[in-house]
């Protein structure tokens, strides 16, 4: 659902199937996860932070030109 939403939220052509989604999906909440544990002190990440941080994560691949 976070890496759906990601692709969603997020123009441009991303060339990559539903394993590559959820790869990105399960990144942008891991990572919003530590985010939200380190940084704001909080236990739990929530929808919006790890959709951020799969739009970042794809943001990324984006301007490396790697493909899933």
């Amino acid at each position: 659902m976070v890496g759906a939403l990601a692709r969603l939220f997020l123009p441009g052509p991303d060339p990559m199937g539903v394993g590559g989604t959820l790869l990105v999906g399960l990144g942008g909440s891991f990572l919003a996860g530590l985010f939200s544990w380190y940084v704001l002190k909080r236990h739990g990440a929530g929808l919006v932070l790890s959709v951020l941080f799969a739009m970042l994560i794809l943001w990324f691949m984006r301007r490396s030109g790697r493909r899933m």
